[in-house]
Parts: structure tokens; sequence; C-alpha cells
């Protein structure tokens, strides 16, 4: 009802597990899904894996009931652009979905320190070394980074380094691109997994 609300947005199909998803996209096609966590047979974590590992495959939103919930990060980890809990108000998730449609990340930075510090424990003891990772960033583009990391929006880091808010897009796209990543969303969990950053460091 709140999808098909919208002038510009329409439900084009839904599924009640992850493998009936999972079927039902390779024969109609979507621009965005909203994936629950959990769900039998196979579960939104896993449908989001094998989902984003096709070509041209449609952005994942997952929802959750619990903000902290360890099957988002990974489900983000398995492809999705962000989560939200299931309670969202309607127009948070219908600006999710048209901001997952244009290439963004819907998980709010600060939620996304708070998800990744939770669940920190279950990053990889043997990261990457940094300089292997990020070695071709500037100096402007690893302080970007950071300011990301912090959990700051664009105009917060703007403020902070004494440039437009449009000059910080481009640096993040910059870095999005030196990198291979998607969304900042991934930016956040690389820095993590690599040890440039640790939980309470930033």
């Amino acid at each position: 009802m709140v999808i098909d609300s919208q002038p510009d947005l329409e439900v084009v199909g839904e599924a009640g597990d992850g493998d009936a998803a999972l079927h039902a996209l390779t024969v109609t096609a979507a621009d965005v899904v909203l994936m629950d966590v959990r769900m039998p047979v196979l579960d939104g974590v896993e449908a989001t894996r094998r989902l984003r590992s096709r070509d041209d495959a449609p952005k994942v939103i997952v929802l959750t009931t619990f903000d902290l919930d360890e099957y988002a990060f990974a489900a983000i980890k398995a492809g999705a652009s962000g989560f939200l809990l299931k309670d969202a108000p309607p127009p948070m998730l219908l600006d999710a979905v048209r901001a997952v449609h244009s290439g963004d990340a819907v998980v709010a930075p600060s939620t996304t320190k708070r998800l990744l510090e939770r669940f920190a424990g279950h990053l990889p003891e043997d990261a990457t070394p940094p300089d292997a990772v990020w070695s071709g960033l500037t100096q402007r583009e690893h302080e970007i980074v950071r300011e990301v990391v912090r959990g700051r929006s664009n105009a917060e880091i703007a403020a902070a380094l004494f440039v437009t808010e449009a000059t910080v897009k481009t640096h993040i796209g910059r870095v999005l691109a030196k990198v291979g990543l998607r969304d900042r969303v991934q930016l956040v969990v690389l820095a993590y997994e690599t040890g440039l950053v640790r939980p309470g460091t930033t």
C-alpha cells in the first residue's frame, strides 16, 4: 500500500521466502528489492548474496526487527545497499527506495558505525594491510574516509574540512572508484576490515 501510493513507484512482485524471491526475480524485473532478514527456506542474507551475484542484479534493502541485528551486517557484506527497521515510518521507507535506486546507501552513517562496533568481533583478524588497499588515495581522500567512518554526513564533513558538500561528494565518488566499492556503507566496512580504523579509535 505504501509503495503503490506513490506515482513513481510500483510493486512488481512479492514472495514469502528467499528461494521464492530468487525464482520470482528470474522472470520479473525489479529495480529495488525489500528483503526480510529472517525467512523460511532461504534467509535474507543468503538470498541477497545469490541475488547480487547475478548480472544486472537489483539493489537490495534489508528489513530487520532489531537495529543492531548481526544478520543485517552480514546482509550488507552480502551486497545489500543498507537496512531499515521494519517499523520505519512510510516516508523513510519511500526515501530509502528512491535513494537506493539512485545509487546511494540507505543506512545512516551513524547507524553503520554502531553496527560495526557492535559486531567488530566478527571481522577477520588477518585483515589486509591498509596500505595495500588505500595507498592510491590522496591525503584529502584519507581525511574524507575517516570522516565517513566517524558517521558524519556530507554536510558535516564539508563543515569540518572547510569545503563544499559538492566537493565532499566528488571526493567520496573518487574514493569509491579507486577501491572498487559501491557506496559509503561498503567503504565503512572495508575501513574496519582492513584495519584502517578500529572501534573506538575514530
